[in-house]
């Protein structure tokens, strides 16, 4: 049966190739949950949050860029930038709590990602929640 884990890895995945242009990804996701056996409560929490991205992209973009020290977002990787993208929008929309966010990222970067990627994530997605926090209050 399918985790939450394993539902957040569907959505990079969608992410992904939604950035390397398959804009109909949308209309593909059922098929490639259902692909990746994420049923249920778990498919709606996986298109929950891929929805919520999509709706909050240039919100999610915005700022991750405000919080990228020397980079690029461009020349972000494409599945870090989609990691990045589904955990600023989990800790600026979502109900959990950040530093279960940023280590769910850690661990799909990890699973996806290169050697470096998940300090890289975890760097990023820390000074966002520390700002996010701090806007909040």
């Amino acid at each position: 049966m399918a985790t939450r884990h394993h539902a957040r890895m569907a959505v990079v995945s969608l992410l992904y190739a939604y950035d390397l242009g398959n804009g109909n990804t949308s209309e593909h996701a059922d098929e490639i949950l259902e692909e990746k056996k994420i049923r249920n409560k778990q498919k709606d929490f996986a298109l929950t949050l891929y929805d919520g991205v999509m709706e909050n992209l240039e919100a999610c973009d915005k700022a991750i860029v405000e919080h990228l020290k020397e980079w690029d977002f461009e020349r972000i990787g494409t599945i870090e930038r989609a990691t990045l993208r589904l955990a600023a929008y989990e800790i600026m929309f979502g109900e959990l709590d950040s530093a279960v966010v940023i280590n769910e990222a850690v661990e799909i970067t990890k699973a996806f990602g290169s050697e470096q990627s998940p300090k890289f994530i975890n760097g990023v997605l820390d000074a966002l929640s520390k700002d996010s926090s701090t806007s909040s209050e």
